[in-house]
């Protein structure tokens, strides 16, 4: 495994192969490649190249280091609707207090590669995550994960708690386990129907319903256009596949049932307008009311990690370090500074 610039001669070859941002004259919306080609990100990417089932594959990742060191490190895990420049404020919030931050993009995620065939799994992304921090000389961080990248965290944890010093919980899902609860399974293939039908308005619906408690602002059209331009770009049959396997992943490997065994200091922080619940939309109305209840959600998952402290945003919804940058970011600090 090694590392490697993304500015080698090798990668301005790749894409000079690909489509650089275009506003189609219909949709008036960027487009980009199926890794996130032409979208920059707020700071240096690098590339992870590792081998993992039997493929060659590269995770994009932002290593960021402070000018004033505290000698910690943080890994921000993105969620699935996400990426790690999604992190952009909450990087400048930590490297200004002192930390060094990893900010990754999975496999299967946004600048990183998108295979075809890949048995997508928590513990395979740890696994990765974990090669990854290897080969950049950390042998203890503190994980944050947001959303899907909560669970992911979890299973981080569990499965390497010697390098985990703390563990942050920002709004993940899989606090409940929807499958469990009567969530019908849903196929890949139908999966992939419907992400194929993904669009900026789709997305813009979704994530002002769940994310930003009803409200937007034009800060979060970045966002959307991040997502939908790979949809749009010539790639996005690539993006909806991948989105498929992760979302089977997602449904099927639920963490919430091993938090009693999270062994690391725990921090979660939840807006409590939030009401993601993955697959509701295919339960029967009596299943789908309950879910997604993260006023609840949230104090029972503080409940059921020993330790865990709890931190709620009575107004914000899924995602409250966009939505109140300034509210979140002093909470976290705060809370990082706590043993």
């Amino acid at each position: 495994m090694s590392i490697r610039s993304l500015t080698s001669a090798a990668m301005l070859a790749a894409l000079a192969c690909t489509a650089l941002p275009a506003v189609s004259a219909a949709q008036e919306r960027p487009t980009y490649g199926p890794r996130l080609e032409g979208f920059d990100y707020p700071f240096k990417t690098e590339v992870f190249n590792l081998d993992s089932q039997r493929q060659k594959l590269e995770m994009v990742f932002m290593d960021i280091a402070a000018e004033n060191p505290n000698g910690r490190t943080v890994v921000l895990l993105h969620g699935k609707n996400f990426c790690g420049a999604t992190w952009e404020g909450t990087i400048g919030q930590l490297s200004n207090a002192g930390y060094r931050v990893i900010a990754p993009d999975q496999v299967g995620f946004c600048k990183s590669s998108k295979p075809t065939g890949y048995q997508f799994s928590f513990h395979q992304l740890a696994e990765n995550t974990k090669a990854l921090l290897e080969s950049r000389g950390i042998d203890k961080a503190t994980v944050i994960g947001h959303s899907m990248g909560g669970m992911l965290a979890t299973r981080f944890a569990l499965m390497y708690p010697e390098t985990t010093e703390k563990m942050v919980l920002v709004n993940p899902i899989g606090l409940e386990d929807w499958k469990a609860k009567g969530v019908p399974y849903q196929t890949i293939e139908a999966a992939f129907e419907g992400e194929k039908k993904t669009s900026f308005d789709s997305i813009k619906t979704y994530q002002q319903k769940f994310y930003y408690s009803g409200e937007w602002k034009p800060d979060y059209d970045k966002w959307v256009e991040m997502g939908a331009g790979m949809y749009l770009g010539e790639g996005g049959d690539q993006v909806a596949w991948n989105q498929a396997l992760t979302s089977d992943m997602v449904f099927t490997q639920p963490v919430v049932h091993e938090f009693a065994q999270v062994k690391v200091p725990t921090l979660l922080m939840i807006g409590m307008t939030d009401k993601t619940a993955p697959g509701a939309n295919r339960a029967p109305e009596e299943i789908a009311s309950t879910l997604g209840d993260y006023t609840q959600l949230g104090k029972d998952a503080a409940k059921d990690i020993p330790g865990a402290k709890l931190v709620e945003f009575e107004d914000l919804g899924h995602s409250p370090q966009i939505q109140a940058p300034e509210r979140f970011h002093e909470a976290l600090l705060e809370g990082l500074k706590e043993s």
